[in-house]
């Protein structure tokens, strides 16, 4: 399939900018893949849909607070810092995205916090806009983690155009989150609260975690026409070898096993054993998965209202059937479903 394929017009005014006041009651788009029904609710009424003995597949991940912003050293030029993932622990070193980034050289230093609290030097140009920093910082790594949470925001995506909020700070974690290590949320699993997850396991539904620490990967363009050709940033995996007996044992006695989310279904589907069972990893995965796709783990997955032309929309479309998704897209946008990260969610059975 080619990128033009997965084109639509997604109006501004769809793009979710705040979440819905309670996270279990955005709304909910059910799609049937064998009959080709779509309906609409709310997200809590995904309760009639799943049963004793069915498994829902959850990221544990957690977003830390990745957007600092500084000072070049001399000229006191405002430099905004995205901090991607940690390279050396002892070093304190990191792979960072810097804008403006024509104004970074290697060896200058950045200064953060009112008081300069925290110094940093580039180190590398790793890319056009990606540098590695060293932060010159002489506490213990408890106090210089401490430094990262009291200076650094929420990292909202790009397409929200406000400031950050108190109420992000929690929003725009999971009810899951438990390993530090992601720049952006696997944004599927807000719409759980705790008092849905807490109805579903009275049911018998069993949550399995799984850790893939998201990167920004996942939301960078796809510049070729022949997908092919497009390369996946990679990603941290963890999954555990009691996440992969839950999985199973739902597999093998034939219920609903379902990925929320598709970072959740990335992951999964890096790690299949030969009989289509889920097997642990500890690893990075750089899996690109787009239409045609055999899927192995999951039987039904819960997904946000993706970008036109995203590595996410056709992840989607390769579980759903693209015509059947486009028929839901376009629906979505007719009934005025709100999109993206703080946006609505699909429930594809």
């Amino acid at each position: 399939m080619k990128l033009s394929q997965f084109s639509f017009h997604l109006p501004k005014e769809l793009i979710a900018e705040h979440p819905a006041k309670n996270r279990d009651e955005s709304r909910l788009m059910i799609v049937d893949r064998k009959t080709g029904k779509i309906e609409h609710k709310l997200f809590k009424d995904i309760l009639g849909y799943f049963n004793d003995g069915d498994c829902m597949i959850v990221n544990d991940t957690k977003v830390f607070p990745a957007r600092l912003y500084g000072n070049k050293e001399k000229t006191g030029a405002k430099i905004e810092v995205f901090l991607l993932r940690e390279l050396n622990r002892e070093s304190r070193l990191w792979d960072v995205l810097v804008d403006p980034a024509r104004k970074i050289r290697i060896g200058n230093k950045l200064y953060f916090g009112e008081d300069d609290s925290l110094v940093a030097e580039v180190i590398d140009n790793t890319t056009s806009r990606g540098r590695t920093l060293r932060f010159l910082f002489d506490g213990s790594y408890e106090e210089f983690k401490a430094t990262i949470e009291a200076l650094g925001e929420t990292p909202l995506p790009k397409y929200i155009k406000r400031a950050p909020i108190p109420e992000d700070e929690e929003r725009y974690q999971t009810i899951f989150a438990n390993h530090e290590g992601a720049v952006a949320a696997p944004t599927a699993a807000l719409h759980f609260s705790k008092e849905l997850h807490k109805r579903l396991e009275l049911k018998g539904v069993n949550f399995a975690p799984i850790t893939l620490h998201v990167g920004l990967g996942s939301f960078r363009p796809v510049e070729v026409e022949d997908l092919t050709k497009h390369k996946m940033d990679s990603e941290q995996v963890i999954i555990t070898e009691q996440a992969c007996n839950v999985v199973n044992t739902a597999k093998l006695n034939k219920k609903k096993i379902c990925a929320v989310g598709t970072t959740v279904m990335r992951a999964i589907e890096s790690s299949v054993s030969t009989s289509n069972t889920l097997k642990p990893y500890d690893q990075w995965t750089n899996k690109f998965i787009f239409p045609p796709y055999d899927f192995s783990i999951a039987n039904c997955m819960i997904t946000n209202f993706h970008m036109p032309e995203s590595t996410l929309l056709m992840m989607v479309s390769a579980f759903t059937d693209y015509d059947l998704l486009m028929e839901a897209y376009k629906q979505a946008v007719k009934e005025k479903y709100r999109f993206l990260s703080y946006g609505d969610a699909m429930l594809i059975l």
